[in-house]
């Protein structure tokens, strides 16, 4: 990440608050190109950059949880648009936490808003993803090691996985 996409990003990046209400956010371009005919970002285009974004959170090398990059799988996901993201939004900020961790998967949770919105305004685009980690070879899902767990569980807010 440039030191100029940062400053115009509109808010503080990276991980923000306390063990156990842990934020991480992500600064993403806008591309032109990801814009549709009618000049806001396309649906793939945000899925693509929320998954993205989601890379220097989970999947960076030193994390606990860069162990997913050998196995992982999406088991769902939902995605709410409140309001538009055109190219001139950008650098969109991505704000993301876990909402559960269970003993296999977790649910992360993604707000995204444009330069200029407050992380205080709702924000235009809500997703939520469930990722459960997956064992390539016997081609099933497998347990979070202590270490994932325990970093994801930094970032949970809500009750008690």
């Amino acid at each position: 990440m440039t030191d100029q996409l940062v400053y115009e990003a509109g808010g503080p990046l990276g991980v923000s608050g306390e063990p156990g209400r842990r934020v991480f956010t992500s600064a993403m371009p806008v591309r032109w190109s990801d814009q549709d005919l009618y000049r806001h970002v396309n649906h793939a285009r945000m899925i693509t950059l929320i998954e993205e974004a989601r890379i220097p959170w989970l999947f960076s090398e030193g994390l606990p949880t860069a162990t997913l990059t050998a196995g992982a799988v999406m088991t769902d996901l939902a995605v709410r648009y409140r309001g538009q993201i055109r190219h001139a939004d950008g650098p969109i900020r991505v704000r993301m936490w876990c909402e559960k961790v269970g003993g296999a998967l977790f649910v992360a949770r993604h707000e995204v808003r444009a330069r200029t919105s407050p992380d205080s305004a709702p924000p235009e685009v809500d997703c939520t993803a469930t990722i459960a980690a997956f064992d390539l070879v016997t081609q099933r899902p497998r347990r979070l090691t202590r270490d994932e767990r325990g970093y994801l569980l930094e970032f949970r807010h809500g009750d008690a996985a």
